[in-house]
Order: structure tokens, then C-alpha cells, then sequence
């Protein structure tokens, strides 16, 4: 056979075998598909959780600013050099505590002449008066011309004058020597010195001693859109609004107060209202300067349904969730949320009970069959 019919040969045996190996694997394709076709595509993992009814309150949400009660800047009202501190920077102290001594010694050397000159004038005072008394029964007798009397009248009036005069000093010298002792005016905390002892100081200076903020009870000064003044006015004719603070960040109340104080005007740069809570402070959970979110109840709203927040999904035509029917199919539900509470939020458009998927929602579609598993093997 020539080297062509050769290659002619092996040319046909090869395309036999391959039309062959072709057939096979095209039966056992068909065979595979008969086999399971019969089965479907296997149910999506996912976890659930029942949509609850339940009585939720309405509240305004805000971002707020916690204020001392009362701030005082502690001043000398006396000149003089410190000479000692009783307390300790960031220390708690009560009405009437001792904060700083000043150098009396001036004072009190000052105190003992103004007794002195009150005594001399009291003195002076008295023998006038005694000599005006005589000169009267005198001029009462005809003894002494009016105008005589008319002096030692005068005479006895600038006597008492002066006396009076020194007296008042003599009050005030005291005044000077209680100033030395500077003590608190109120109930709070005390924050960093700004003189310590040695230094002179002056009576009534711009820089403070120290300032103390008192702290219970304690302010939250808050603002919320204009748009909320007229139901914020409405609720709060029935009586005061609670009030509750959480740390920035968190949703876990931190203290609860009232609502005491709207302003009387909308702020024209920003459109909103400037906002007071009060807060009793009792535990010290709330600090001046500390930021809080601020929420504000006007009234529980009955029968509402709760969700987890995870899942309400967002798609071309709003926001939506899978809800898993009895059947363990999924169904696509339009839903409208009308506020956050937490982790869950308010929502319309589901039935008490009903199972909406919170994991795995993300491989749905309508009409899918599910498998309600656990949260962490949907989540895997």
C-alpha cells in the first residue's frame, strides 16, 4: 500500500473513534439530566424572624450637648498672696467648703484701727449729745441764745455723723478679713487651679481661682428641625415630655430627664428650635461638655410592627423584604419604613407573625424555595 492509502486509513479509523467517544458522552449527559431532572435546584439556607406587634413609642431624635447647672467663676474680691488650698483639682465639694486662704494680717491690722476709730467716734458721739441736751434745758430757760444752741445742735449731728461714718468702716474691715477665706458657693466639682499658692492676687482680676460646675442636677440643650415644633407643642400641653440620653454611638439610655424649655424663636440660619432637658444626674452619668443622642417621647404608637433593620432590602422600586411563606417559598414584599427603633424598625405592609428572612436574602427571588436554618449556618 503507497504511503497515501496509508494516511487515507488512519484518517478514517480516527474519525470513527471520535464520532464514537462523541455519541458516548452525549448519552451519558442525557442520562444524567433524565436522572435528576426530576429533583429542581436545592432550597436557599436562610434564617427568619416573626414581623412582632407590639406598642412602640414615637419619639423626636436629636444630637445634644450636656451643660453644668450652674457655672461659677471664683474670684478674690480682697488683693492680696495666697496662702492656702483645701482642695484637690477635679475634687467634689459642698456649699460653704474653705477653697483658698489669702494673707489676712493686713486685713486684721486694718480691722483693729477702724474698732479703734469707732470707738473714738462713738465717744465723740456721745459727749456731743450730752452737751447738746444741757444747752436745750439752757435755751429752755433763756439762758443761751438760739444761735449758741443752734452750734452745739450741729455739733452733736456731725458727731453722730461720724460715728456712723466709722461704724460702716469698721464693717467693712470686717468684710475684708472674711474675704480672705474664699469659700464655694454651691454644690459641684472643681476643675484645674489657676493660681496656686504664693501667688498675689487682685481683687475681682479676669482670671478666675478656679471655676466650679455643678453637676446635679445637670442640662441637655438639643435642636430639632422647625418642622417638629407644632407636634412638639401639642404633646407638650398634656404635661412634660420625657427625656432620654444615650451615649454617641449607642442606643442604651444613659439617664432620663424632661422636656423644660422651648425657645421662643426658630433659628432662621439653620430651621430649627433650641431645645432644654433637665436631668437629676444622681449617678454623675451625664458630664458638662459631653455629646449625647437626645430622644424625646410625644406618645406610644399601638399596634406597630417590628422588624430587624438587616432585613429590609432596597431595590429600583423601594425597599422590600422576602417573606417566607408557608409553602417554604419566598415572596417579595413591598414595605414602607416609617422610623428605627435600635436594631429593629416600624414598618408597613406585613402582618403580625409573618416570617421575613434577616440572612441569605441576597440569593433570593420570588418563588424560591427555602431552608429556614440557624443565623450562623445561613450566615456561612
Amino acid at each position: 500500500m503507497s504511503g497515501r492509502g496509508k494516511a487515507i486509513a488512519i484518517g478514517v479509523v480516527l474519525g470513527v473513534l471520535g464520532a464514537a467517544t462523541a455519541a458516548y458522552f452525549m448519552n451519558d449527559s442525557k442520562a444524567k439530566e433524565k436522572k435528576g431532572g426530576g429533583r429542581g435546584p436545592a432550597a436557599v439556607p436562610v434564617s427568619v424572624a416573626p414581623a412582632m406587634q407590639q406598642s412602640v413609642p414615637v419619639r423626636l431624635e436629636a444630637f445634644g450637648n450636656v451643660e453644668a447647672f450652674s457655672t461659677v467663676s471664683v474670684k478674690a474680691r480682697v488683693d492680696g498672696q495666697i496662702v492656702a488650698l483645701n482642695f484637690k483639682e477635679g475634687q467634689e465639694i459642698k456649699k460653704g467648703d474653705v477653697l483658698f486662704r489669702i494673707d489676712a494680717r493686713p486685713f486684721e491690722a486694718a480691722l483693729k484701727q477702724a474698732e479703734a476709730n469707732a470707738l473714738r467716734d462713738a465717744a465723740a458721739r456721745d459727749q456731743a449729745q450730752s452737751q447738746e441736751r444741757r444747752y436745750n434745758e439752757l435755751l429752755e430757760k433763756n439762758f443761751i441764745s438760739k444761735e449758741a444752741y443752734a452750734q452745739i445742735a450741729t455739733n452733736a449731728q456731725t458727731a453722730q455723723a461720724t460715728a456712723r461714718a466709722s461704724q460702716a468702716a469698721l464693717e467693712n474691715a470686717k468684710l475684708n478679713v472674711e474675704y480672705c477665706t474664699i469659700i464655694s458657693p454651691l454644690d459641684g466639682y472643681v476643675g484645674k487651679v489657676l493660681l496656686q499658692v504664693g501667688n498675689l492676687v487682685k481683687a475681682n482680676d479676669v482670671t478666675p481661682l478656679v471655676v466650679i460646675n455643678q453637676v446635679r442636677p445637670i442640662y441637655v440643650n438639643f435642636a430639632v428641625p422647625e418642622q417638629s415644633l407644632t407636634s412638639l407643642r401639642t404633646y407638650m400641653a398634656t404635661g412634660p415630655l420625657p427625656v432620654e440620653v444615650s451615649p454617641s454611638g449607642e442606643t442604651s439610655a444613659l439617664a432620663q430627664g424632661q422636656l423644660i424649655f422651648v425657645d421662643n424663636a426658630v433659628d432662621p440660619s439653620t430651621g430649627t428650635i433650641k431645645l432644654r432637658a433637665q436631668f437629676d444626674n444622681k449617678n454623675i452619668a451625664l458630664w458638662p461638655g459631653q455629646f449625647v443622642n437626645v430622644r424625646v417621647r410625644l406618645f406610644d404608637q399601638a399596634d406597630a410592627i417590628l422588624i430587624p433593620a438587616r432585613s429590609v432590602q432596597t431595590g429600583p422600586n423601594g425597599q422590600y423584604v422576602y417573606v417566607v411563606k408557608e409553602d417554604k417559598t419566598a415572596e417579595l414584599r413591598k414595605v414602607t419604613v416609617e422610623r428605627s427603633e435600635g436594631e429593629q424598625v416600624v414598618v408597613k405592609g406585613l402582618a403580625k407573625d409573618e416570617q421575613v428572612v434577616t440572612r441569605g436574602a441576597l440569593r433570593l427571588a420570588p418563588g424560591v424555595r427555602v431552608e429556614i436554618r440557624a443565623a450562623a449556618e445561613a450566615a456561612s
